[in-house]
């Protein structure tokens, strides 16, 4: 018998037709499904094998996955397709990514350095794909049921069919919502004068530079352009500092241009991280010379101020050494060493701290790892976290405590996608970089600098990194040399004291070593 499908050419109609075998034979619809999940799943695994990295790639997985569970549900014409696609695309992805290396896509552990890896990594991933992906199989189901009825069908609108449309729009709702808070770019405060307005002059900017063929974020603040330039190189291996440069160390903005450089697989650089084979410590280096050059070349200067904190001083150190002549002068503050005597003396400290504290399972811990270092990157954990246990100190008045990035979570200079990772992108940048730095030792690599050092330490930095600083400092020859301690300070001097900080600088660091 006709039917008005035959003759219709509508394009509704025609979808129709080319679905009725795929509907008919359900082994058909289900092969289909299964091919688009799969599909799915291989193109996120190599397009985000570590979840979407910027706010571009947040949002096209939201969109790419609502897409394609519209298509499977529509397929199925089936609600088991809000659970069956969810499941074919996590394995796959799974499957796709199996050679990428680091915390947040290694095997799962139930630590809590480990469950925070899972959640900015595998959890960040989810949380953008399944929901759009569940919603639009919904969606999906729905319109292929609604147009394969029956005429002559009677549809009874049930509570459970409006409880369902219900859910499906507040769950629409909710992930345009989301999407809107992903799209906010990120950006720096202006510098601004007495009336509100930006200084004449100034510059306060979020670029990018390229160097060993990746993009590094940088940010760039200073009161006067005309000012000598400062980069910053944080702390980590896999640190960001950008929020607490601009929130902190506001004044030293009226004495530099500070140029804060997010290394290769840090912060808004983390999308540079892969392939992590290729990111080494010479590399590291390399990228800070290519950094100093552009500043140089931007502003118009023959050298610039270089400084570091942590393990950013590591990077320094060997940048000062490598080309002098590009640099006025290095300062360094949580000044690093020799990470390895460091962790171990963390470790023997830690190990004697638990076994006077009577935590047993703590030291049952540390003897099963054994002392630093470790090939796998969750034992420093264990190792290495409690350092304000054992070492600890009155900190009263500092800014920032201890130490820590705990305040560059909520600032504007970094997305939303950004701030989820910034952890992640830590530890992924660590089990990277960190064995490599397992040989280095100023003390035998770095005894003489053709540039002036400068050392801002805190009174109360633990002996792991104050021991071997105080051997290399005396053993150390340099055109000027200096070191000077922040009375409240621990690891982080620059943040916990920023006015002495700030002060040190300005009246010894420029009167001693100028720029001209």
């Amino acid at each position: 018998m006709a039917t008005d499908l035959d003759t219709d050419p509508t394009p509704s109609t025609r979808v129709l037709t080319m679905m009725e075998p795929v509907w008919a034979v359900r082994r058909i619809g289900a092969a289909v499904a299964l091919a688009v999940t799969a599909g799915c799943g291989l193109l996120l695994g190599w397009w985000t094998p570590r979840g979407p990295l910027t706010t571009a790639e947040s949002l096209g997985t939201m969109l790419f996955c609502l897409l394609v569970g519209a298509a499977v549900g529509f397929v199925l014409r089936s609600r088991w397709a809000m659970l069956a696609a969810p499941a074919v695309v996590v394995v796959v992805v799974e499957l796709t990514r199996m050679g990428t290396d680091g915390p947040t896509v290694d095997e799962i552990s139930m630590s809590p350095y480990g469950i925070l890896a899972f959640v900015v990594g595998r959890g960040f991933h989810a949380f953008l794909a399944l929901p759009p992906m569940i919603l639009g199989a919904a969606i999906g189901a729905g319109a292929a049921r609604r147009r394969t009825r029956s005429p002559d069908d009677t549809h009874r609108a049930g509570a459970g069919v409006v409880v369902r449309r219900a859910v499906a729009a507040l769950t629409a709702v909710a992930l345009i919502a989301l999407a809107v808070v992903i799209a906010r770019p990120a950006g720096t405060d202006p510098i601004q004068a007495a009336d509100g307005e930006p200084v004449t002059g100034s510059i306060a900017e979020l670029t990018t530079v390229e160097a060993g063929g990746k993009d590094l974020g940088l940010m760039l603040r200073g009161a006067d352009v005309g000012k000598p330039v400062l980069l910053f190189l944080a702390g980590g291996p896999g640190g960001s500092e950008l929020g607490a440069m601009r929130n902190h160390l506001q004044e030293l903005e009226d004495h530099f241009v500070v140029a804060t450089l997010d290394q290769r697989g840090t912060g808004t650089s983390y999308p540079a991280l892969d392939p992590a084979s290729t990111l080494t410590l010479g590399s590291s280096v390399e990228d800070a010379i290519t950094v100093t050059n552009v500043l140089r070349e931007r502003f118009g200067e023959d050298r610039i101020y270089l400084m570091g904190q942590s393990g950013g001083t590591i990077y320094g150190i060997l940048a000062a050494a490598q080309e002098p002549e590009l640099y006025h002068a290095f300062i360094g503050t949580g000044q690093m060493v020799s990470p390895l005597e460091t962790d171990t003396i963390f470790y023997e400290d830690t190990l004697a701290w638990a076994e006077q504290s009577g935590d047993t399972a703590l030291v049952a811990e540390l003897e099963r790892i054994g002392p630093p270092p470790y090939a796998d990157m969750l034992d420093y954990e264990t190792a290495l976290s409690y350092e304000d246990q054992v070492y600890p100190y009155d900190h009263t008045g500092n800014s920032e405590g201890e130490g820590g990035f705990s305040e560059n979570f909520i600032v504007p200079e970094y997305t939303l996608t950004d701030q989820v990772h910034l952890l992640g992108a830590f530890m992924d940048t660590f089990s990277v970089i960190y064995p490599q730095l397992q040989d280095t030792d100023f003390r035998t690599d770095a005894t003489t600098l053709d540039v002036p050092v400068y050392f801002v330490q805190g009174a109360h930095e633990a002996r792991g990194r104050a021991e071997p600083f105080a051997e290399w400092f005396e053993m150390l020859e340099a055109p000027v040399k200096e070191t000077t301690e922040l009375s409240t300070s621990g690891h982080r001097p620059l943040f916990e004291q920023p006015d002495e900080f700030v002060g040190y600088l300005r009246d010894t660091v420029l009167v001693r070593t100028p720029p001209s």
